[in-house]
């Protein structure tokens, strides 16, 4: 288990992961991955973890972790995941310093 502040989860993301593990009765652990692909060639998956696997980045907060595998990590180095409530709904997003462009959704990337 790595542990470096390469990411981070703000308090409201780490409160939205409690409540989504508890209601699912898993551990409050959110995984932070990047598959190619999305409307701007990178896209972030959430999900929500059994374990920390061995080589995973982590970040943890309120009771809440964040976990992510080496190969994301390269692509989100230095990124928050945050919770945001808004009139076109509610997300998990990430501020990510590595992307040189984003797309309208907030779930995709390039660099």
């Amino acid at each position: 288990m790595t542990q470096a502040p390469t990411v981070d989860i703000t308090p409201a993301a780490a409160a939205r992961v409690a409540a989504i593990a508890q209601r699912q009765g898993k551990p409050a652990i959110l995984r932070l991955a990047v598959d190619g692909g999305g409307c701007a060639g990178f896209q972030y998956r959430f999900g929500l973890a059994d374990a920390v696997e061995a080589d995973d980045a982590v970040a943890e907060r309120d009771g809440a972790t964040l976990v992510v595998d080496p190969m994301s990590l390269d692509l989100v180095a230095g990124s928050a995941v945050d919770y945001v409530e808004s009139l076109g709904g509610a997300a998990f997003r990430v501020t990510n310093p590595n992307a040189a462009s984003g797309c309208g959704c907030g779930s995709s990337f390039s660099v």
